[in-house]
């Protein structure tokens, strides 16, 4: 059976650690990455979610595949949209992931102190293994 990786990923350092980190160690998984446009956090950053922000793909999308391509392992990509850590736990529900890799830290200050850590709201409350990369 084919193990089913969710890789939630934002444009940081950690993320990519994460991604890289998944690529190597389970080079037979299916892996999605995902990034969810959390209206929560672009509230306190002073933006609005773009009215297509589901269909919005980010930039840094195009590495993941690049990198994804260079090691010979296909991957899925998806946005969504919603608090990060509940949209990262239903998405990997509905998708059936067997795991999640995700980096230990991506967003910095306000942001940070006022909405906590999503790496720990994730593995607080997932009911699959939550692989968590530390950053470099």
């Amino acid at each position: 059976m084919t193990r089913q990786l969710l890789v939630p990923m934002d444009d940081s350092e950690p993320a990519r650690a994460a991604f890289e980190h998944a690529l190597t160690v389970y080079p037979d998984a299916e892996i999605t990455v995902v990034h969810v446009v959390d209206d929560l956090e672009t509230g306190y950053a002073g933006e609005s979610a773009p009215a297509d922000a589901d269909e919005a793909e980010p930039e840094f999308f195009t590495e993941v595949r690049e990198l994804a391509t260079r090691r010979d392992h296909p991957v899925e990509t998806a946005v969504i949209e919603g608090t990060s850590a509940e949209a990262i736990l239903e998405f990997a529900d509905e998708e059936g992931a067997d795991q999640i890799v995700m980096g230990s830290a991506g967003r910095s200050g306000v942001s940070r102190m006022l909405l906590g850590s999503i790496a720990e709201g994730v593995a607080r409350r997932s009911t699959i293994p939550v692989t968590i990369v530390p950053r470099g």
